[in-house]
């Protein structure tokens, strides 16, 4: 078909894949970082457009066909009646929006009124609660607001040249807080009980649909988040779930239909391809190993592992609960870390060590049986984050976790994600793809790890992490 391009503008910068749009093999790239310093709250999105430009020079783009965006999530552009931008965007996970958050949960009736609407209870970093934020604190900004962007919308709109038509997708829509994932509908009422008035919306467009193509012919598709365009560049399908390893960390998996989940625990967005992708988040992934390593004065997460892997599964009994900044999954917001099972032969580094690669893995265990409860079926865990390549990590995943552990080569898998979208635009337009079936790119280039003869041994680890917490906190799944 020809070559294709995927555009991802992250929180810290623009990246460009160049694919060829038959294989998804990667024939050259661009970087650029936005010309902002560090990760503020508000950025005027014309910073996007700068690295954009700026990655996309020395002629990277020259013969492509096709272009997909991806962008960070969560991200809202507040435009006026003429498509300026009333204000910088707002950006990031915004802790100063949490008592907006709190107060929308209140309006609509509580988390389950929430969790029916839209499949989601407001969270600080959702545009729906950014909005309660901006009429509570900027309300001449919330009343010009005649329009209402995300990052990838606002990016695909630019490089069509701001058409009067504006187009989102599922995956992005269904971060907002005002759109159900379950209907394909947006809940105006919810946008006027954040904004205090309705503003127009984008049009929702089909995965493999296109947004649209420029005076020079280069076809734009409809564009995702983060991350759904990182699930689509992986290749993932039904019975696969991706655990990131961030600071905090976060399961999803795909699934043919939208999680209603009264609790809050499960996010229900929609992928890329027409289908859902429920999302659990921990608070506590990396920062606990960071946390540990400082505590036994090591120097780096690698010593930390090294000196793990001298312990032994179950770190001679002892058990780390992770909460150590309160808990999302289960709901333990106010609670603390606990350290369990102190003897004397347990208190060794080596053993405090381990235990802290244990609990951060059972934490996501757990979050992970939260969707196995709801019936998704998990049969592989993709291992991403820079963590994941850990020894004590991949020692102990597999069998913690239950099932075969794949761990990707690093590579920009949101960009890549993008550029197999627009492949599928491109051939739905040039009717050489199905619109029901993207484009079979290679798989990511893998390390496979197999629960094989320790499944057992990690089962046992994971019932003494549940004894513990269950004795600390008791039936905290069960509300």
């Amino acid at each position: 078909m020809g070559i294709v391009a995927g555009l991802d503008s992250a929180p810290d910068f623009t990246r460009i894949v160049v694919c060829d749009a038959d294989t998804g093999a990667v024939l050259r790239q661009g970087y650029a970082p936005h010309p902002v310093e560090g990760r503020p709250s508000d950025v005027d999105p014309q910073a996007w457009l700068l690295s954009l430009g700026e990655a996309a020079g020395g002629g990277l783009l020259e013969g492509v066909q096709a272009i997909g965006v991806s962008a960070q999530q969560n991200a809202v552009v507040p435009l006026d009646s003429q498509g300026n931008t009333v204000r910088p965007a707002l950006v990031g996970s915004d802790k100063r929006a949490q008592v907006a958050a709190a107060d929308l949960i209140d309006a609509l009736g509580g988390r389950e009124a929430w969790a029916q609407a839209v499949g989601c209870v407001p969270q600080a970093p959702q545009p729906v609660t950014k909005l309660r934020w901006l009429v509570k604190n900027e309300p001449d900004a919330a009343l010009r607001t005649a329009v209402l962007l995300q990052a990838h919308d606002w990016l695909v709109w630019q490089l069509l040249g701001r058409p009067v038509r504006r187009t989102t997708d599922r995956g992005g829509a269904s971060g907002t807080g005002y759109w159900s994932a379950a209907t394909g509908a947006y809940r105006t009422d919810l946008v006027e009980l954040a904004l205090g008035h309705q503003a127009m919306l984008p049009e929702v467009i089909g995965p493999s649909e296109a947004a649209g193509t420029t005076p020079e012919g280069l076809l734009i598709s409809a564009g995702t988040g983060e991350t759904m365009a990182a699930a689509f560049g992986l290749g993932i399908g039904l019975g696969d779930a991706v655990v990131s390893l961030g600071a905090s960390g976060s399961v999803m998996a795909v699934h043919p239909e939208a999680l209603v989940d009264s609790s809050g625990m499960i996010t229900s967005l929609a992928d890329a391809t027409g289908m859902h992708l429920p999302v659990v988040t921990t608070l506590n992934a990396v920062r606990t190993l960071r946390g540990t390593a400082e505590l036994l004065g090591l120097a780096d997460l690698e010593a930390l592992s090294e000196l793990a892997m001298k312990s032994t599964p179950g770190s001679h009994g002892l058990v780390l609960l992770p909460y150590l900044e309160g808990e999302r999954t289960p709901s333990l917001p106010h609670t603390a870390g606990t350290l369990a099972g102190l003897r004397r032969e347990s208190m060794k580094p080596e053993h405090l060590a381990r235990a802290a690669f244990e609990g951060m893995l059972c934490g996501l265990a757990d979050a992970l049986d939260v969707l196995r409860g709801r019936g998704v079926e998990v049969r592989r865990v993709f291992l991403l984050g820079a963590a994941a390549e850990l020894s004590a990590v991949q020692a102990a995943a597999p069998a913690i976790f239950g099932a075969q552990v794949v761990v990707p080569q690093p590579a920009d898998y949101a960009a890549i994600g993008a550029a197999r979208q627009a492949a599928w635009a491109l051939g739905v337009s040039q009717g050489s793809l199905d619109p029901r079936t993207p484009p079979a790119w290679q798989g990511a280039t893998a390390q496979i790890l197999e629960p094989g003869e320790e499944l057992a041994v990690g089962q046992a680890v994971r019932q003494q992490f549940v004894s513990v917490r269950e004795q600390t906190h008791p039936n905290a799944f069960r509300g």
